[in-house]
């Protein structure tokens, strides 16, 4: 079974083969605003599925959890963009420091 990251690696393959016309620092930027967009569908989501939008449309969480996992998958594509033979271990790295307070806060349980 693939993992996160092998799957990350194949899209990441399609999606800088779509964008090779683009110079390599101009694709990595749009890969990070493209995080920022996905974010921000999950929080349109959230405002229609509370009632805090103008159209009508009706939002669920699944919605949510849909967009949710958009920027997830666009944040990992960005990192692999950054560094394509590294992204794995920095994401390990940062999220070991930053999940740190809750692995103390489990052990003190």
């Amino acid at each position: 079974m693939d993992t996160l990251w092998d799957n990350i690696e194949k899209l990441s393959a399609v999606c800088r083969a779509a964008g090779a016309h683009l110079p390599d620092e101009e694709l990595k930027a749009l890969q990070v605003g493209k995080v920022a967009e996905e974010a921000g569908g999950a929080i349109h989501a959230l405002h229609g599925l509370k009632g805090l939008t103008t159209c009508d449309d009706d939002h669920s969480w699944s919605e949510v959890q849909n967009d949710l996992v958009g920027a997830v998958i666009a944040a990992l594509l960005a990192m692999h963009y950054i560094d394509p033979t590294g992204a794995r271990t920095t994401f390990d790295e940062i999220l070991h420091r930053r999940t740190r307070r809750g692995r103390e806060a489990a052990t003190a349980v």
